[in-house]
């Protein structure tokens, strides 16, 4: 059985090796967009996304994320709020050509526009099953009892 700290570090794991998530604000009737997670290790609070001041995540505010692992064995929702990052130091941090490309001005460019989103609770799941679960599921027995406890609402 998975512990609640076993599935969050699983969390950071898998979205730290793609860190691509769909990104909408609570309040708003928009779908979601896909953006890039800036991760820091040691700010297990926040992550952080470049973006331009005419998108729709740009008035921040209560927002949702939906993240997906590369392997589909972990899916998670993120409650949060947008902010705007002001401090210059975290914006120089992760700018990088891939970046760059987005922005005509470069690291001036005045459409350019960093969000902080301050973690608040996500609900993760993991769908990864045994080798015996794995047989149970091809031939269609029951793995409701393997998935107990690979399932976790907790805050980040």
């Amino acid at each position: 059985m998975s512990s609640q700290a076993d599935i969050r570090e699983r969390f950071w794991a898998d979205i730290s090796s793609s860190p691509y998530l769909m990104v909408g604000l609570q309040d708003a009737r928009e779908h979601n967009v896909p953006m890039t997670a800036q991760l820091d290790p040691k700010a297990n609070h926040c992550f952080w996304f470049y973006t331009s001041r005419d998108n729709r995540l740009a008035r921040g505010g209560a927002a949702m994320a939906q993240f997906a692992s590369k392997d589909h064995y972990l899916f998670a929702c993120i409650q949060g709020v947008l902010a705007e990052e002001t401090d210059p130091a975290v914006i120089d941090r992760y700018w990088s050509q891939e970046v760059e490309s987005w922005y005509p001005g470069g690291r001036d460019d005045p459409n350019l526009l960093m969000l902080r989103f301050d973690l608040g609770t996500a609900e993760i799941w993991r769908s990864d099953l045994s080798i015996g679960g794995m047989f149970r599921k091809m031939f269609g027995g029951d793995v409701r009892e393997e998935m107990k406890g690979k399932h976790a609402e907790i805050a980040l």
